[in-house]
């Protein structure tokens, strides 16, 4: 069984910053690429920012010079920096994992189950 579980979310002040981290376990054969996407209250679910296991990233134009990712692919894991935080950074931010299961062919997409990031003074 895969899971993913997501640490670091909580309440910033503007312009502050927290570092978001995703661990992926179970029988993991390989992932592909890992990302980050985020629901605030009332609106659709949008991507963040996103990476391959090659290392290359893109992001939202909203978030472009404000947060990196990295992932570590020894560890199964995915990280996102975010500086500059802004009031409409607020929402629960979910990772997600492109992920081929151990002695399954094809990719699934799977889910963190959400950590909420409040921008606030």
């Amino acid at each position: 069984q895969v899971q993913l579980v997501e640490s670091g979310g909580g309440l910033v002040q503007p312009g502050g910053s927290l570092r978001l981290s995703c661990a992926a376990s179970g029988s993991i054969f390989s992932i592909r690429a890992m990302g980050w996407y985020r629901q605030a209250s009332g609106k659709q679910r949008e991507l963040v920012a996103a990476i391959t296991s090659g290392g290359i990233a893109n992001f939202a134009d909203s978030v472009k010079g404000r947060f990196t990712i990295s992932r570590d692919n020894a560890k199964n894991t995915v990280n996102l920096q975010m500086n500059s935080l802004k009031p409409e950074d607020t929402a629960v931010y979910y990772c997600n994992a492109q992920i081929i299961p151990v002695g399954v062919w094809t990719s699934n997409n799977y889910w963190g189950q959400g950590t909420q990031v409040t921008v606030s003074s």
